[in-house]
């Protein structure tokens, strides 16, 4: 199989990853419940994985770095820690259901800064215009239909400006572009553990700038004769046993990421798109989303084959071995503003682990399935 699905999740990680998961289900019980051995190594390894966390996105204090479920999971939490019935939310054009699905439930006022693909002088124009109406704002960092990287930092600066608490959706970002969340003074930032972190599914990070409302209330640990959540972080926000065997495996993954920099994975993923890119750019029917430079757009790129449609040809690519996604991809909101809300996309998004023949393999399945058409 050649796997080109990585913007969903990253299928191919480091063994060491895959060991470190193997050995918590041995060895680690659930920390802070107890002194004995198998619960102390539990609270070390957490702890290292907090550090770690902390270390890659320059934070301070490893204590406001909170565990989740995933990315849906901080940014729930994120949202109903800001925002109310009635809120003046600011989004970018393109966010997930995981931004827009909390927001409609909590009966916000919604903007959107619907601006065009690959501009952001476009969209920190319409920003700046629409900042003071806001309340909050939330942005992801890429888009994860079309590999877009939003100017966050601008956007920070301009919202720390005007006064409004800023959402980072870094579900696309972490483990690939530089984040120091401290500098860029968001409020949250929210995460998978299991995208470009290259941890086990069931693990989700939390930046937090200062406190939060908890989304689940129970057992935390700590503060047992309380029956509110404790106050500090982060046992304020993870109420319940913790994924110890996930949490292992992530801080392999991101010791991973850290040993061999940012910037070797982000390098490596773009050069595999590009390759793929120019062997498909002047294929009859195709439309491409790609743009040329890498401040703009990451290793995600989405097609739409005018001969077919989206569905039928992610079909014949699994018929054929290989994995890509297909559909609106959980954020109808990115489409609308990208006028593809009719159609949907095919995504091919790319892996460290990922190989030029594996590109190559692609690329020609691609072309003989379109030539069929």
């Amino acid at each position: 199989m050649i796997y080109l699905d990585s913007a969903a999740t990253s299928f191919y990680k480091p063994e060491t990853v895959q060991t470190a998961v193997l050995d918590a289900l041995h060895s680690m019980a659930s920390p802070g419940r107890g002194v004995h051995a198998p619960a102390m190594r539990a609270a070390e390894c957490c702890y290292a994985c907090r550090e770690a966390l902390a270390a890659l996105f320059h934070m301070p204090d490893p204590e406001k770095v909170v565990f989740t479920f995933n990315a849906t999971h901080g940014l729930n939490i994120a949202i109903r820690s800001l925002v109310r019935e009635g809120t003046r939310v600011l989004i970018s054009g393109y966010e997930h259901n995981s931004v827009t699905r909390p927001l409609h439930a909590l009966g916000a006022e919604v903007k959107v800064i619907d601006t065009p693909l690959f501009d952001p002088a476009a969209f920190l124009e319409k920003a700046e215009a629409l900042l003071p109406w806001a309340e909050a704002a939330i942005c992801t960092h890429v888009s994860n239909v079309f590999g877009y990287i939003l100017p966050i930092e601008a956007l920070a600066e301009r919202c720390r400006a005007h006064g409004v608490p800023l959402i980072v959706d870094a579900s696309q970002s972490a483990g690939m572009l530089e984040l120091d969340f401290p500098r860029l003074g968001a409020v949250f930032a929210a995460m998978p553990g299991h995208k470009g972190l290259l941890g086990p599914q069931g693990t989700g990070v939390l930046l937090c700038q200062n406190d939060a409302f908890p989304l689940l209330y129970g057992g935390s640990g700590s503060a047992s004769l309380l029956q509110t959540m404790p106050e500090y972080l982060p046992d304020r926000l993870e109420a319940g046993t913790h994924n110890v065997a996930g949490i292992a495996g992530l801080l392999a993954g991101v010791n991973y990421i850290r040993e061999r920099g940012l910037w070797y994975i982000a390098d490596r993923e773009r050069a595999l798109m590009d390759r793929f890119y120019r062997q498909m750019a002047d294929v009859p029917g195709l439309r491409c989303f790609y743009h040329a430079s890498p401040s703009l757009q990451a290793a995600v790129l989405s097609v739409v084959p005018e001969t077919m449609g989206c569905e039928p040809f992610a079909e014949a690519l699994a018929e054929h071995g290989v994995a890509v996604r297909t559909g609106l991809h959980c954020a109808p909101t990115a489409h609308e503003t990208a006028g593809t809300l009719d159609t949907g996309t095919v995504r091919f998004s790319f892996s460290p682990f990922n190989t030029a023949e594996q590109i190559d393999s692609a690329a020609e399945i691609c072309k003989m399935i379109l030539k069929k058409t």
